[in-house]
Formats: C-alpha cells, structure tokens, sequence
C-alpha cells in the first residue's frame, strides 16, 4: 500500500481558494474557537461572572483574533494561498481592530477605565505581533505564548472580576501553556505544509517492518492533536462558563 502523500492544504481547515471560501480559511475557525476558549475559561475563574462583559469580551477578540490578526498576517506572503487582495485584508484588518478597541473603549468607559491598558495591550500585540514589528522581535513563540494565550485569559478573566486573584492567574498561566503546546505542534506541520518539498527515508520497526517517511505522515499525529484539543477547549470552556451561570 502507497504510503500517504505531502499534504497539498497549506492547513488542514484551508478551503479551496477562490470567493467566501478564502473568507472561512482566513478566519482559521479551529484556532480562533480555541483562543475565543481562553477567554471564556478566565471568566469562569472569576468571582463573579457577568453574561454581558465575557460577551463583549468574546466579540473584540473575534474581530482583533478572528479577523484583523489574520488578516494581517495573510498580508505577509498569503500563507494560507487566498486569492483576497492586499487591500482587502488591509480593509479586514481595520475593521476588525477598529471594532474590538470600540468594545474596549465602551467597557472602560461603563466598567472601569482598569480595562484601559488591556485595550491598548490588545491592539499593541495585534499589529506588533502580525506586522514583525521591530525586526520581528514580538514574532516568537513566547510572544504568541504570552499574546494569544495568557492575554485572552487574563482579559476575560480581569474584565469579569476588576482585580487579580490567585485563581486568574493560574488559568492564565494554564492557557498560556496551552498555547506553547498548540505552537509546539503546529509549528512543524506549517513547515511539512507549506514549506517542504519532499522527504526521504523510512522507519523500521524491531520486528523488520518498514515504514516510508512521508510529510503526510510525519503531519498526522501532529494535525491528529490539534483536531482534537481545539474542541476540547470550546467544549471545556463552555461546560465551565455553564457552571458558573447555572
């Protein structure tokens, strides 16, 4: 049997290029649920949950996340191979981190201005971050760690309780590694995806048997625990934020 082929997909959740289809990639739904997840599991760590603040809470980082971090990033070389021109993701971009400072602002301006500084920390990582600002000093894996794990945890948690408990920031610090596994394994498939032109050599077994080495192959077990985590995540965050409004 024909071992498996170099996956053609720059993403496993990548749609065929072309028309709403390149709007769906552009949004990476699995990695976005799994982010917008942070959000909700620091809320369900604070004192008090409030409906409305995770809510809004959840929309900014839909648009800064979902939309204008994606947007920008796809600016850079379109990575995930969409055919939207520059000026419409430049467009996506605006829109969606003009949207999520609005949120932000309108929350300081009826929660309290505390939420000032997470608004101006959130659109700082959102272009410093996807932009390689500074030579690409904020590219990292510990800035993503940091950026898109601890940072919507602690928001969504801080916006909800308005002080820092013990509790914020153990989830905080759980998200946050959380987001150094996802760039564990993500890192090595983008590679095998989008960057590897072929591999050679096989695997053999203690009983003699031999495996061909493929990038599909190496990619499995890889794109296997991210296809499963991301739910896992969303169905943890939900269950919890039910809980605590049950």
């Amino acid at each position: 049997m024909s071992a498996p082929r170099r996956p053609q997909r720059p993403a496993f959740y990548a749609l065929a290029p072309g028309g709403w289809r390149d709007l769906v990639t552009l949004l990476h739904p699995p990695y976005t649920a799994w982010h917008l997840s942070y959000v909700a599991l620091g809320a369900a760590a604070a004192p008090h949950l409030h409906g409305v603040r995770l809510g809004a809470a959840v929309a900014a980082f839909g648009l800064a996340v979902g939309i204008a971090a994606h947007a920008l990033d796809e600016l850079r070389g379109h990575p995930l191979q969409t055919r939207l021109r520059d000026r419409t993701l430049v467009g996506l971009a605006s829109v969606g981190l003009g949207g999520a400072i609005a949120i932000g602002a309108l929350g300081a301006a009826t929660v309290s201005l505390l939420l000032t500084p997470l608004v101006v920390l959130g659109a700082w990582l959102a272009l410093a971050y996807n932009l390689e600002l500074v030579g690409g000093r904020f590219h990292t894996d510990a800035w993503f760690a940091l950026g898109w794990g601890a940072f919507p945890a602690f928001t969504g948690f801080f916006v909800n309780a308005l002080t820092i408990t013990p509790a914020g920031l153990l989830v905080t610090a759980g998200c946050c590694l959380l987001s150094v596994a996802q760039r564990r394994l993500s890192t090595p498939v983008r590679e095998l995806r989008r960057r590897t032109a072929s591999v050679h050599g096989e695997l053999t077994l203690h009983d003699g048997e031999a495996r061909e080495l493929t990038a599909a192959r190496l990619a499995e077990p890889l794109e296997g625990a991210l296809r499963a985590i991301w739910p896992a995540l969303v169905l943890l965050a939900v269950g919890a934020v039910a809980v605590r409004l049950g």
